[in-house]
């Protein structure tokens, strides 16, 4: 995780490095924040190469949670095997990637 920014009324979170099991139990606090937070939130995806089932758990959490919320998650910069993979599951259907 690299920085966290409010840019157009959305929470930007910078992600970096691999999106897996690790990763996402470092990154847990970080996204109950943003569900706690009043703004819509992107996840800038850009400098993640890999993710794995844990990572795409995490984002679906996260997005229902926002959805309940009545806020929006849009992911940015997804590509290669994270976009594959996104892809593959269809969750590329529910959640906006841009």
């Amino acid at each position: 995780m690299k920085s966290l920014e409010m840019i157009d009324q959305e929470l930007h979170l910078v992600i970096d490095g691999s999106l897996d099991a690790l990763a996402v139990e470092i990154m847990r606090p970080r996204f109950n924040s943003l569900v706690q937070d009043q703004a819509d939130v992107v996840l800038d995806l850009q400098q993640v190469n890999f993710i794995d089932s844990s990572g795409i758990g995490a984002i679906v959490f996260l997005f229902k949670r926002l959805r309940a919320l009545d806020r929006n998650l849009r992911l940015q910069g997804v590509h290669g095997q994270p976009r594959e993979l996104f892809q593959h599951l269809h969750i590329d259907q529910s959640i906006n990637m841009i």
